[in-house]
This record gives C-alpha cells, sequence and structure tokens, in this order.
C-alpha cells in the first residue's frame, strides 16, 4: 500500500505535464483517450473493493469525467482536454460540501482513519477544514478554468501541473502545523 500512494500522487502530478508533451505528438482525442483508460484502469484495477467503497456521488464524479474524455475524444477538442483539472476540483468540491450536508465532513473521515474515536471538538475542527478545502477547490478551480480558457498551453501547464500542486501541498502542510500547534491535536 506504501507504494500505491507515492504512484498514484506521482501519476496526478504528471497529468498536465503528460498533456502538455502528448499534443506536441497527437490529436487532444487520443490523449482523452488515454485519460480515461487511465481513470478506468485505475478505478477498477481493485473492482471488488473498489466498488463496494464508493457511493453514488463518487461514481457519478467519475461518471463526469469519463464523460469528459469521451466528449473531448469524439470532439477532438483541446479545450475541453485542458477543462479536466477545473473538472477535477468541481468533482472534488461536491465530494467535500456534500459530506457538510451529510456528515461525518470528508475531512472527519480521513481522521478517523487514524483516531476512530474523535472527541466532539475534533469532528467541529474537521468540519471547518473541510470548509477551507471547499474555498480552496473553489478557487482553484476557477483559475484552472481560467487558464484552459485564457492562458497558453505553458501556462496551462505550469498553474495546472506545478502551482496548484505547491498550493495544495502549503495548505496540507498549514493545516498539518497549525493542528500541532494550536489545536494540540498530534498525529504523527
Amino acid at each position: 500500500m506504501s507504494r500505491k500512494l507515492p504512484m498514484q500522487g506521482l501519476l496526478w502530478l504528471m497529468y498536465p505535464m503528460a498533456i502538455f508533451f502528448g499534443l506536441r505528438i497527437m490529436e487532444p482525442r487520443y490523449v482523452a483517450i488515454l485519460i480515461a483508460c487511465t481513470l478506468m484502469l485505475r478505478r477498477f484495477r481493485d473492482a471488488g473493493q473498489l466498488l463496494s467503497d464508493l457511493s453514488r456521488l463518487d461514481l457519478g464524479v467519475l461518471a463526469g469525467l469519463l464523460m469528459l474524455a469521451g466528449a473531448t475524444a469524439l470532439t477532438n477538442s483541446e479545450l475541453l482536454l485542458r477543462f479536466y483539472p477545473a473538472a477535477m476540483n468541481f468533482g472534488m468540491l461536491l465530494l467535500f460540501a456534500l459530506s457538510l450536508i451529510c456528515p461525518p465532513s470528508m475531512v472527519e473521515r480521513f481522521a478517523r482513519i487514524g483516531e476512530p474515536d474523535l472527541p466532539p471538538q475534533g469532528v467541529r475542527y474537521t468540519r471547518r477544514v473541510t470548509q477551507v478545502w471547499c474555498a480552496f477547490f473553489v478557487a482553484n478551480g476557477a483559475i484552472a478554468a481560467g487558464t484552459a480558457l485564457y492562458a497558453s498551453r505553458e501556462i496551462w501547464a505550469l498553474y495546472n501541473g506545478f502551482i496548484a500542486y505547491l498550493l495544495m501541498g502549503a495548505l496540507l502542510a498549514g493545516e498539518w502545523l497549525f493542528r500541532r500547534y494550536f489545536v494540540g491535536t498530534r498525529t504523527d
């Protein structure tokens, strides 16, 4: 399992670069087909366990991403292909925001992996962190959409393949430091 997580993270980091270089040698439709195949392989490699773990919303987000890849393949549109990071942010926003409506919140679910008996103040804190992530997904998704519409391939790849991940890492690290030094919960 420890090897699986870094490899998945590496694949997500490489996505915008793969598109940037893929568009230099092939049409958008073929890059989209590769994305759809990657999504399906990633999701259905351990199909039995995965399908039992996915909610209807998770399946809906996956279906939406596959439809975007399909539409890109049919239309051969580079613009649709470049909208994939914005669509990912929208999907994550949906998952996190709806977990606020139908608890437990997404961050609480993650926290309970390490601390199953999360105290009430921990539940309140994780709810607030989930709200912060929702704001991040709105802002990041808007910038991703803006770069898809108005920026060059190079700027799009720089933001979506590097800067967005730095911002995500900064948010993760900042929350961890805040929690460790101000909230008093240590989850090393």
